[in-house]
């Protein structure tokens, strides 16, 4: 694997970065986990998703490289105004390097998972369509 490919797929992350990384993949939601099980392992699609993965300066809830699409899954804690505006931030710098960004909230994982496959697959063809 070369340098420019891990560069690209991390988009420059720093160090600490992988750490807490590490951190967050011991310490999954239950929506997480349900999500990640049906990611994992080429599962989807047959797209490769990583789960809490560095891009940048942040960290990504699942993240698929070959179509730059990065699905965060959101409790209660982005309810909050800062949060909210930190959100929007974070999605519009992810967009600037040319990464897609769909968000989910835990209830909708755990309710609905059948609905929130459908809408990733969807997204996955509009982002095929566009490349």
């Amino acid at each position: 694997m070369s340098d420019s490919y891990n560069d690209n797929l991390h988009k420059g992350s720093i160090g600490k970065l992988y750490e807490y990384a590490r951190d967050l993949r011991r310490n999954n939601t239950s929506a997480e986990d349900l999500l990640w099980s049906n990611l994992r392992n080429r599962k989807l699609d047959g797209l490769k998703f990583r789960r809490q993965h560095p891009l940048d300066k942040f960290i990504a809830d699942f993240y698929c490289h070959e179509i730059k699409l990065v699905i965060e899954v959101d409790g209660s804690v982005h309810d909050n105004e800062d949060a909210k505006l930190y959100d929007e931030q974070r999605t519009y710098e992810l967009k600037e390097l040319g990464i897609t960004v769909a968000r989910f909230r835990n209830e909708e994982v755990l309710e609905r998972m059948e609905e929130i496959l459908k809408t990733i697959r969807e997204l996955i063809k509009k982002i095929d369509e566009t490349r």
